[in-house]
């Protein structure tokens, strides 16, 4: 008996704290339900509100989502102060400083790029569709999360690259514009006359339909090679890998046809050999 009345009297006051306890959990409960109310309201208006802004959807969703998670802090730490009357509201943030840190030391990387995801959600230039280029990688834009963005490369693999990659380095965004200047190098034989190639060049490319909107094809003397004398060439096309190869196969195509045509020699590589000493040249007779 003398271990049964505290084991007794113990449960007793645990049921009578429970029970002074149930007012205040009703409390919290209700401040729970209102804050699940005000946060769907509230995020779905901030939605519609959003819906008529020229901002990406992502960026729509995200501004949603940090609304829900502000207002759902605020009603659990409102909820926690009521069942807990000693935790004041200063005691919390102070807990909840303790933890960020601990969490965010943890989870750097997270953080890291969910930031970069932000920054580069409110980059205007980098769009969904774009093809882009970025150290090692580049492909087409397909989505762009919090914590990667997802690029579809030219032979259709996807990549998932870590937005703290995308933000740390430069991009180069190919289709930024709707037309891009691409060129090629085109060398002829030293004993060519220069201004005839290149009239040739630019008579072949004149014709070609390029879809450049009329904007001039540019050939350009570059330099003295060691077997050639070299043109550059350029032309504006469409941005897209895919209009950069079709339409370098129709400028090849139609230089090399052309100067074909002209007799204009777009020469092999030459090379000349010396040697220290002459050479003597040795016939070797029929008998040997």
């Amino acid at each position: 008996m003398q271990f049964i009345t505290p084991l007794y009297e113990k449960v007793e006051n645990l049921w009578v704290g429970l029970v002074k306890l149930l007012p205040l959990l009703a409390i919290a409960l209700l401040v729970l339900l209102l804050t699940w109310i005000l946060a769907k309201v509230l995020s779905g208006l901030l939605r519609k509100s959003l819906n008529s802004a020229s901002i990406r959807q992502s960026l729509k969703n995200l501004f949603g989502s940090l609304l829900q998670a502000g207002i759902w802090t605020a009603g659990i730490m409102s909820a926690i102060t009521i069942v807990f009357p000693s935790l004041t509201p200063g005691k919390l943030l102070t807990a909840l400083g303790l933890v960020s840190v601990a969490v965010g030391l943890a989870f750097k990387d997270i953080f890291e790029n969910f930031f970069a995801g932000i920054l580069i959600l409110l980059r205007k230039p980098m769009r969904i569709g774009d093809y882009i280029e970025s150290g090692d990688v580049s492909g087409r834009v397909e989505y762009i999360s919090l914590r990667e963005t997802y690029l579809r490369e030219v032979d259709d693999q996807l990549v998932l690259v870590p937005n703290s990659y995308l933000f740390k380095n430069p991009v180069c965004i190919l289709t930024d514009k709707s037309l891009r200047l691409f060129e090629i190098v085109v060398g002829v034989a030293y004993g060519e006359k220069v201004n005839e190639a290149r009239s040739v060049i630019e008579t072949a490319l004149g014709s070609l339909e390029l879809g450049n909107e009329g904007k001039p094809i540019e050939v350009y003397a570059r330099e003295f090679n060691s077997s050639s004398l070299d043109f550059t060439v350029r032309w504006w096309a469409e941005s897209t890998p895919l209009s950069m190869h079709q339409t370098k196969d129709k400028v090849v195509t139609a230089i090399k046809y052309a100067l074909d045509d002209a007799n204009i020699e777009i020469p092999f590589p030459y090379r000349t050999l010396t040697f220290k000493e002459p050479l003597t040249i040795e016939k070797k007779s029929e008998d040997s």
